[in-house]
């Protein structure tokens, strides 16, 4: 069976610290299996530029690791999840996130 994930794709907000620190301190806490049941793995990475140099489309890119695509959705809609995923909205100054849902296809080499 394949994994799934959220992916989540923050803009540039329009003040970098004030986003920080609401994603830092208030978001990232509630991305717990507590509030997503069956979260495998959360993997926050922050943008720091492009190969070119020019300006990235995003600031934050987030995923969210489950061991099936029915075990994304029953968190999904959680009211638990819900709750962190307006939270997440409310915090995205620079636009609305982008949510993306995926299936998995790992390779080993």
């Amino acid at each position: 069976m394949a994994g799934a994930k959220v992916i989540v794709l923050y803009p540039t907000p329009q003040d970098v610290n004030v986003f920080d620190r609401a994603y830092v301190h208030d978001h990232a806490p509630m991305v717990t299996p507590e509030n997503f049941k069956g979260l495998t793995k959360f993997i926050s990475s922050k943008v720091v530029g492009t190969p070119d140099g020019s300006p990235a489309p995003f600031y934050r890119v987030v995923e969210l690791h489950f061991p099936s695509m029915e075990a994304l959705q029953a968190a999904a809609a959680s009211s638990s999840a819900q709750q962190a995923i307006a939270h997440a909205v409310s915090i995205s100054t620079g636009g609305k996130p982008i949510f993306l849902v995926a299936e998995e296809e790992i390779s080993t080499f």
